[in-house]
Formats: structure tokens, sequence, C-alpha cells
């Protein structure tokens, strides 16, 4: 089938381009990468480039890399040329990667560094951390509650304060390192301030310990590739003319997620700005990520502003007229009637046209009565199962079509997903941080290497055989049973009466000898016990696999646990001082779904296509950059998509710090205030209160994307919270004003 579909009137005047800066701001489904990829092609076809030039591609996943790849190589065939040459896509990450290896020298690193990921990096700054509470114990109570009774206080400071000082670590670090700054630039600019800036010191000195880690390993984190491809362009003109000249022509996309220091990198491969051909493109109005990175989705609408070209991708064939109806009202009423006039520069005031007849993709049919925005009250509970029930009759009627249910976190999303299996017997496929056969799976390890690292703990002994018996769970009657078999041996005062006992104190001769299923059924696990123990000594990999083979039944069970397998082999080369419960601490936080087990390009490679038939369970902000023709959105309330009226909550501040202070925020603006090129000096609270507004707005902006998830049929609901206290969100019940009146049939014509 051939791919040169006749393009839309806009996508032409893009594929006219031929040099300059251009900026495309593009709608959700509007066939932005059908449009680069065919621009790429024709800009090799064009002979503006020498044979040895190269169109360079850059993109944000390794997913989009593979899909730019096959697009443009197929374009080229069917022009008669080679498919494979004049082109290059790379994620921002892999350019980078690719700088820093042609002058490690430049920035101190060994030809043979590392790049960790950010499992390790996170690992890495929960050691920082944990120092710097140890050093400076007592330093953080000036910002806690005063109410505060001791014991309080000591429980906060095991899990929740450690938790916070990691979030404000994680973005301190990454903003630091956007601006360039080191940690000793950072302490030299808080000696020569007179302001009291104590989250800007402590920030610099978990950044001190993070980076002096790193180096320990001869490793970089992601941001630091960024950092160091800046300063080798910077350093090594020659190589940058290389480059330049190789690239003579630059396709970014998904430019609404770059950075400051992204954008500063490609800015130098495109050379002085007066000869620059670069191209970005993006939907300012999809950019979700600003609380996580350090994107900045204002870069984009600057240059889109200054640009030499600009233009928009307007037509989407991806859903209904009423679904396009909706979503441009969101964005008529966040620009003109939200109730924060500073909140109302949210959304881009781009409008979504369906495609024109006879269009390769047309809008599907419309479907006005499967557009439903539910606004009556409902328990977090309750909403569940009206989601759940309303899920099951659908797909009943609609075995081949795909659906979505999207939540506003992870946690909520698991609820969903036990409801299902427990309620309808249900299996949904979940894209969330890990599944449920890898929760499983992993737990079931958990607990088993729990009981080898403690294994007189006649209570964790007791845990593993309900573990090796689980397969059972499904008969209530024999699994009543197993609890009481665990019951027994949780009563053993010492398991080695039990694993090895000697001649005259053998536990299970105090055992009803004429029991036989019993005795059998012990002495089975009393062998299975005996051979984990003896492997035990096995590098952790081959302990997991041994387990694994014991344990694991099902070809799922089995590929996970090889995953697992691979993924503690590699944490045990990386740290060789570790022993089994460093090891066990990781599996734990898989277990609990803290914590993403796959790679960033296995996620991105989810298909919905690939689920029909069944109900996907995923978050809102992972749903960006896919579609299904059903579409349920839950929890709009004003906890999940806050607008800054008084009432609202916001999820960055902690119950426990006063004054409602967003302390990750709190510490950016203290470190931004010692920046160079900053004129304004910091001030306690108006950094919080900046981030309500930034909030409010990105919450617009996921709730804009998730109504464009959907194709045919869009369901919202919302909740009361867990202590029955929120309201709709006020965008929600904007939303549905506008859809009830869309609704209510015109007056009789009375001419």
């Amino acid at each position: 089938m051939t791919n040169y579909y006749s393009p839309r009137p806009a996508q032409k005047k893009i594929l006219a381009y031929r040099g300059g800066t251009m900026g495309v701001s593009a709608v959700p489904g509007s066939g932005k990468t059908w449009t680069l990829s065919l621009l790429a092609a024709e800009l090799i076809k064009s002979g503006l480039m020498s044979a040895d030039q190269e169109v360079l591609v850059v993109t944000l996943v390794n997913s989009a890399v593979d899909n730019f790849s096959q697009r443009i190589s197929s374009f080229l065939k069917e022009a008669g040329l080679l498919p494979s040459l004049g082109y290059r896509v790379r994620t921002l990450h892999g350019l980078a990667h690719d700088i820093v290896k042609e002058r490690p020298d430049l920035v101190g690193l060994d030809s043979k560094f590392q790049i960790i990921d950010e499992r390790e990096a996170d690992r890495i700054r929960v050691d920082a951390v944990n120092n710097w509470l140890r050093k400076y114990p007592g330093e953080f109570d000036s910002y806690l509650i005063h109410d505060l009774n001791e014991k309080k206080k000591t429980s906060l400071y095991q899990k929740q304060i450690p938790d916070l000082l990691l979030q404000i670590a994680h973005q301190y670090i990454r903003t630091a390192k956007n601006y360039q700054q080191s940690p000793d630039s950072i302490f030299a600019q808080i000696k020569s301030t007179k302001n009291d800036l104590p989250l800007a010191l402590m920030g610099a000195d978990i950044y001190k310990v993070y980076q002096r880690n790193l180096e320990y390993r001869g490793a970089v984190d992601f941001d630091d590739l960024i950092n160091h491809a800046y300063k080798i362009l910077k350093l090594d003109l020659s190589l940058l003319n290389r480059l330049q000249d190789n690239w003579p022509f630059i396709l970014e996309d998904e430019a609404q997620d770059s950075s400051l220091m992204q954008q500063s990198i490609l800015s130098l491969l495109a050379g002085p700005e007066e000869n620059q051909n670069w191209v970005r493109v993006g939907d300012p109005n999809q950019a979700i990520y600003e609380s996580f990175t350090t994107a900045d989705p204002k870069l984009l609408q600057e240059f889109i502003e200054t640009s030499d070209q600009n233009h928009i991708l307007p037509n989407s064939g991806r859903s209904t007229e009423t679904i396009i109806n909706l979503a441009n009202y969101l964005v008529e009423w966040t620009n003109n009637e939200h109730p924060q006039f500073q909140v109302r520069d949210a959304l881009y005031p781009n409008k979504i046209i369906p495609t024109p007849p006879g269009d390769f993709q047309p809008n599907p049919k419309n479907c006005p009565d499967q557009v439903h925005l539910y606004i009556k009250e409902l328990t977090p509970d309750k909403e569940i199962q009206v989601i759940s029930d309303s899920v099951i009759n659908w797909l009943a009627d609609h075995p081949q079509q795909t659906v979505a249910v999207l939540s506003p976190r992870n946690d909520r999303g698991k609820k969903i997903a036990a409801y299902l299996r427990t309620n309808h017997n249900i299996d949904p496929v979940e894209y969330l941080n890990t599944t449920l056969a890898t929760r499983k799976t992993t737990g079931a390890l958990v607990i088993i290497l729990s009981y080898i690292i403690d294994p007189n703990s006649s209570k964790k002994l007791s845990a593993v055989y309900r573990v090796w018996k689980r397969d059972l769970q499904s008969d209530a009657d024999v699994w009543t049973k197993v609890e009481s078999v665990s019951n027994l041996i949780n009563t053993i005062q010492k398991p080695e009466l039990f694993l090895s006992p000697g001649p005259s104190d053998d536990w299970m001769d105090t055992l009803d000898s004429g029991d036989t299923d019993l005795l059998s059924t012990l002495c089975d696990f009393k062998d299975i016990i005996i051979k984990w123990q003896q492997a035990a000594p096995l590098p952790i990999d081959q302990l997991i696999l041994t387990l694994s083979g014991d344990l694991f039944h099902t070809s799922e069970e089995l590929s996970i646990s090889h995953k697992i397998a691979a993924f503690q082999k590699q944490l045990s080369s990386q740290h060789p001082d570790w022993e089994l419960p460093a090891l066990l601490d990781e599996l734990k936080s898989l277990a609990r779904n803290e914590r993403r087990f796959f790679s960033i390009s296995e996620e991105n490679k989810f298909n919905p296509d690939d689920h029909k038939g069944k109900v996907v369970i995923t978050t809102a902000h992972k749903a960006k950059g896919l579609e299904w023709d059903r579409v349920y959105l839950i929890s709009a309330n004003n906890y999940n998509f806050p607008s800054n009226l008084p009432d609202d909550d916001f999820i960055s501040e902690r119950w426990f710090i006063r004054d409602r202070l967003n302390l990750p925020a709190e510490s950016l603006a203290q470190l931004y205030s010692l920046l160079k090129e900053s004129s304004k000096e910091y001030n306690e609270m108006e950094a919080t209160k900046k981030s309500r507004l930034d909030y409010a707005r990105e919450r617009l902006r996921l709730l804009y994307v998730s109504i464009t998830r959907a194709r045919q049929e869009l369901v919202i609901t919302w909740n009361n919270g867990r202590y029955g206290k929120s309201t709709p969100a006020v965008a929600f019940q904007a939303l549905s004003v506008y859809l009830n009146k869309q609704r209510v049939p015109p007056p009789l014509d009375q001419g």
C-alpha cells in the first residue's frame, strides 16, 4: 500500500519547505509524524544536499525513532531511491551520546564511560538524601508544622520526609544541570549572597554527594549526557563545523517537551541564526511533563512566533465531531472564561478541524449520544464500580473495538484492575508502572528471599508455604487447609527442628502420625526449602532462576522471572559490594509498584489495537500518543484537576509542611535566585503560588490530552475524594454545561 496519500492543504505548505526556520503547531491526530517523514524524504529528493549529507530528525522516544526510520525509508523506496541513505533519526539522548563519544576527554570522561538509567540514578539520589539526613539531623525541622509531637515527627523522618527530599533533589539536580550549574558553582554563589537560602544549600549538598558517586563509577546520567554534549560542541569547533555540514537540515518532533539545554544543542547544530535550516513541530497543548522534567513548552511557542515561517496542522481524523468540539470548547473556555485569569494562557488557541471530504483519514461516524460527562457525585469506590460495570457492558457489545480507562495515578489504576478481576473475572491489560503479573511474580520471590535472609523466622517460613501453594487459592475449601498448615508452621519455635532436626528433637514427631496427607505435604515442603537454602550462595540471577523453576509454570511468569534475574544480575555487577538484603530492597520496590520495571523503549511499543476486546488500564500521562475507540477518564475532581481556587488542594503541598509550602518549587526558586541572569530575590511563598498556577495550567493540558485520546466514545466521571470533600473540577463542570446545551433541541421556527 502506498504511503503517498494526498496531502491536506496545511500539510502541503509544510512539505513546500526548503530552508530557514519553521515552527509548526500540530493538533492531536493531525499526522505530524507522517508529514515530517515525508518532508525528510522530499528534502533528500530535492538535490539541496550533497551525497555525504543527511537530514537529521530528532524525536523524543526510541519507538518514534523506529517509526520515523520506517516511514522515511518507505517514502524513499517508493521514489526509487536507496531507502537507508540521506537521513539520520535520533532521540535527543541518542544524539548527545553520539557527540560525547566523539570527544569524551573534553569533559573529563574515559572512553568507556557508563550511562546510568533513571532507576540507578534514583538509587544514588536516595543514598545522597539519607546521607544529608544523617549529617544534618533536625536541619529540616524549620519547615515542619509546629504542633507535631516527637512520635509523629520520628515517623515522618522514616518515610515521608525522605520521599519529599528525594523529590526535591530530583528536580533540583536536573534543573541545576539544565542551567550548567555544578555543585561547586552553586556553593560559591550561596557564599557570595547575603540571602538565607537553606533549601538551595540542602540541594547543593545532596547534588554534590550524588555527583561524586557518579564520578566514582565513571558514569553519567541522562542530564550529564546532554550537558556534556553541549560543552563539547562549544569547545571543539572543528567537530561542531563537521556536524553542521553533515546535517544541513534539522527536523525536530515533540518540540513542546524540549528543555533549554536540548534547544541549545540543536541551535548550535543548526548554525548561526541567520542561516539555520531548523523545523520544530509539536503541540503546546500536549505539554504535560513540565512538573516532572525540565521541559518548557514556552520555548516552542517563542520559536513558532519568531521563526521565518510558522504553520498549523489543524486537521485531525482521529475523533468524532462531538469529541473534537468538546476539545475545542475546552480551549475556548480556558482562553476566555477560566475563573483564574492568570491560567487563561494554559492552552494555545489552536482549533481542531475535521478532515476534508475524501481525506485518507476520515473522521469516525459521529456518536453524540456516546459522549457522557457524568456529573453525579460518586465516592471513589462507587466510581470504580460504575466504570467497571460500564466497561463490561460495553465490551459485550463491542468485542472487536478498543477501550481504555485513564486514571490520574498508578494506584487508582491498580484498584480498577483489581475490581475487574475480583468482581467480573476480567483480566485487564495494565499499562501502568508494573503489571499485576510482574507484581505477583516479584512479590512471591520477595517472600522467599526474605526467608532465606532470615531462616530462623517461623512467620516468614509460613509465608513461604502459602507462596508455594498459591496455585490452590481458587478453591476456597482447599485454601482453608493451606492456611491451616501455614498457621501450624508459624507455631514452630525453632525452624531448624523442622528442617534439620536431631534424632530426638524432630518437630514432625509431635504431629499426628495418622494424618498422612499433612506429613507428606510437610516432607515435600521441607525438601524444597532445603533445596532453596542450598542454592542461597549462588549468584543472585542463578538463585532467582532456581526459585522460579520450582515456583512458576506459565510462560508469562517464567518470562518475567527471567527479566527479574537479568535485572538483578545487572545490579549485582554495578554494585559488587551489595549482598542479598540490598538486592532484595530493589525487588520490594518493584513489588510495591514504586518504579517501572521494563525499559522506556519497551513501554513505548504499546499499541492499543493489539488489545481489541480487552480493557486497557493506564494513566492519563501514559496515554499520550495513543488512541482508543472508547475512553473513560476518571477522578476529574478538583484534587486531580485543580484550578487554583480556595478549596483546591495541591499534591505537592504536603500536610506536614508549614504554610502549605510547595518545597520542590521553593527550592528551585532559591536556586534560580542565584543564577547570574537572575535579578529577582527569593521571597518565600511566591514560588508556591506560582507553582499552583503552573500546575493548574498543566492539568488543563492533561484534560485536553485525555479527551483527544477518544475516537468515537468518551466518558468522564469524578469522585468526592478520600475524605468526601472533593468537588468536580471547574473545567469538567464547564464542559458538562456546554455538552448539555448542545443537546437541547433548538426552538421551533416561529416564522
